[in-house]
């Protein structure tokens, strides 16, 4: 039977979505001048992400497709999240002149390439290796601002507006490099850790399953 959708709609790809309704969101606030708000959706994808692989490899009986597809829209999707989205409030708390400028269009570059470079390693290896998990990232992963940006936004209520804006400056950038910046970064495995001391419910032991059948 033909379907009517083109794509691939299954409970796998919900925290995805969830992700990027939560970046867009943070724009509209920011545009709005609600910046806590705004940060505080950037780090709610940062939550998303961190759990939405775990989700997706409950799901055993996936096909290559439905991998790729889960691929591809994951790193499409962290493009905004954690690419636009952070560059973009920084644009409305004040990094829009100028130099400024030059740093937001360059952090959304770098996300851009990071995440490129991650799909062409990830395809890559998931036909080699036949899935799993990967253990370390090259470069800093772009999912890294969603828990950098939240620290920082704090110093808002600490340094005067110019000095604030300084430190946006410096983060975007810094940031912005390490995400192109060829070193190696252990994956930090969250469900792993969550469900480490006492896996009691049954969706907690395949997690763990899943998760050590990946590593052998």
């Amino acid at each position: 039977m033909k379907k009517l959708f083109i794509g691939f709609y299954n409970y796998t790809v919900v925290l995805t979505y969830i992700s990027l309704i939560s970046a867009v969101l943070g724009i509209i606030a920011a545009s709005r001048g609600h910046y806590t708000l705004a940060v505080l959706c950037v780090f709610a994808s940062g939550i998303c992400d961190a759990f939405d692989g775990a989700v997706a490899r409950t799901k055993k009986n996936r096909t290559d497709d439905e991998k790729s597809f889960g691929i591809q829209l994951d790193s499409i999707c962290d493009v905004i999240s954690f690419g636009v989205t952070p560059a973009m409030i920084c644009y409305f708390m004040g990094v829009n002149r100028g130099l400024g400028l030059v740093v937001v269009i360059f952090y959304i570059l770098a996300a851009l390439i990071r995440l490129s470079f991650f799909n062409v390693l990830e395809i890559k290896r998931q036909s080699q290796e036949g899935g799993g998990v990967t253990k370390y990232y090259r470069g800093l992963p772009v999912t890294t601002i969603s828990i950098i940006f939240p620290i920082i936004y704090l110093f808002k209520f600490l340094l005067i507006n110019r000095s604030f804006l300084l430190l946006l400056h410096i983060m975007l950038s810094l940031v912005g490099v390490l995400f192109i910046l060829d070193f190696k970064i252990k994956k930090i495995c969250f469900d792993k850790i969550l469900f480490h001391s006492a896996p009691d419910s049954e969706y907690e032991k395949e997690l763990l399953e899943i998760s050590s059948k990946s590593e052998e």
